[in-house]
């Protein structure tokens, strides 16, 4: 193993960060796996996993165990974690722009559709290589604006030419579900099922260019515009995991979900380790577009009548929200069927404010499908 300290926004006179990664295994011995942890700063939970999977990452790569490479960042947000207003910490949304820190990265398959032209060959591996060549250069490319920006591509230039990349955040309040795109689903369901994941949430385009279709998204729009005449492969399968949440953050939790992970790598032949039996999944993946996201009418006490996991048919009670003062109380009802996979952890809200989100097997949204 070893370790990289990445300079962030190094200008005299101004507040100056520091990014931390370490490193296993031999590039180019196998599949590069990059894993990140809180890149939104107030998840802390990821961290917390974070701190298992490099004590054991440490073991096996003294072991030899290590076959492939693995980038871990147990911190990806040093900007984030340095956010406080009022004692409060303030991790998800950069002050300076105001702009989710999961939101805004460069995308670069169109720029690789043009590159790539005239050099793509009738062999697949060979045109993987090829796409992750440009891709790294493209990202390399990439003049900042801002310090955020800054962190952004250095954590994307880590990740964009990964074989797999985990993404480990966490939600308000949840069970354990992730997010991916629409053609890894089935690369995906053995994670989920380590996991113990009660929602796997699939796009092919979520909207808001999050980190995980930085890295995975590229794939699929180039194997649709050069697929009828080169081979593409899926190079990326790169998955937002949400580690339930903010306030689960507990040892047997954190090595459990380490534990899983590294199970998950095991199978994709990036660490030597026995192979435990596949647990039993306990969903099938639905799409991102079928979400049902429940409001507060009026502002009111929130009282949950359903638990986090609950399956939930459509005009069930879900929540009422109580005025404490006129009396009124409005009971919230989905309309489709699905399971209640997030909370919000506030009890009190105003009019319109989030209070849980349904995962659906049918889609019947569009446009941008992500939250802010």
């Amino acid at each position: 193993m070893h370790q990289q300290t990445h300079p962030i926004a190094t200008e005299d006179n101004v507040a100056a960060y520091r990014l931390t990664s370490f490193h296993y295994g031999t590039p180019g011995s196998g599949k590069k796996v990059y894993i990140q942890a809180s890149l939104h700063a107030d998840e802390v939970p990821a961290m917390l996993v974070a701190h298992f999977l490099r004590r054991e990452l440490d073991r096996l790569g003294a072991a030899g165990k290590i076959t492939g490479e693995i980038i871990l960042v147990p911190a990806a947000n040093p900007i984030g974690l340095s956010q406080v207003i009022h004692g409060a910490p303030f991790g998800r949304f950069d002050l300076a722009s105001g702009v989710n820190f999961n939101r805004s990265y460069r995308h670069v398959a169109e720029a690789l559709k043009t590159s790539l032209e005239g050099k793509l060959v009738p062999d697949a591996a060979a045109n993987a290589a090829l796409v992750r060549e440009h891709a790294r250069r493209e990202i390399a490319a990439w003049v900042p604006s801002s310090a955020t920006e800054e962190l952004k591509k250095t954590l994307l230039g880590m990740a964009i030419d990964a074989d797999i990349m985990l993404d480990l955040h966490c939600d308000n309040e949840a069970v354990l579900h992730m997010y991916t795109g629409t053609p890894l689903a089935e690369r995906v369901k053995p994670l989920a099922a380590l996991m113990g994941a009660h929602a796997v949430l699939l796009a092919r385009e979520s909207g808001g260019e999050p980190f995980d279709e930085a890295c995975s998204r590229m794939w699929w729009q180039l194997q649709e515009h050069f697929g009828d005449r080169f081979p593409i492969p899926l190079g990326c399968v790169g998955v937002t995991v949400e580690l339930r949440g903010e306030n689960d953050v507990r040892y047997d939790l954190a090595e459990r979900d380490a534990h899983a992970l590294l199970q998950y790598l095991a199978r994709e032949g990036v660490v030597d380790l026995p192979h435990e039996p596949l647990p039993d999944p306990l969903c099938e993946p639905t799409p991102l577009a079928g979400v049902e996201p429940l409001h507060a009418p009026h502002a009111g006490v929130l009282v949950f009548l359903k638990r986090l996991g609950d399956r939930v048919q459509a005009g069930d009670a879900v929540a009422d929200i109580v005025d404490p003062v006129s009396g009124r109380t409005t009971t919230l009802r989905p309309t489709q069927s699905g399971i209640l996979f997030a909370s919000t952890a506030h009890r009190h809200l105003l009019r319109g404010m989030h209070v849980c989100k349904i995962a659906a097997a049918a889609a019947w949204r569009s446009g941008s499908l992500l939250g802010a």
